[in-house]
């Protein structure tokens, strides 16, 4: 019982968007490392962060 209460609360825990949104948050955060034109290079990727995940 204890074991299926674990897999349950792992499961609710992975469904939600943001999830989906962690790769073009990642890849943002990388991107925006970099000096001078990290920002203006990362906003298509936190479009798609933004879009996936509100």
């Amino acid at each position: 019982m204890k074991a299926m209460a674990c897999l349950l609360l792992v499961a609710i825990s992975l469904s939600g968007c943001g999830l989906a949104a962690a790769p073009c948050r990642v890849t943002s955060a990388v991107l925006k490392i970099v000096p001078v034109v990290g920002h203006p290079v990362a906003a298509p990727t936190d479009a798609c962060a933004e879009a996936i995940d509100p």
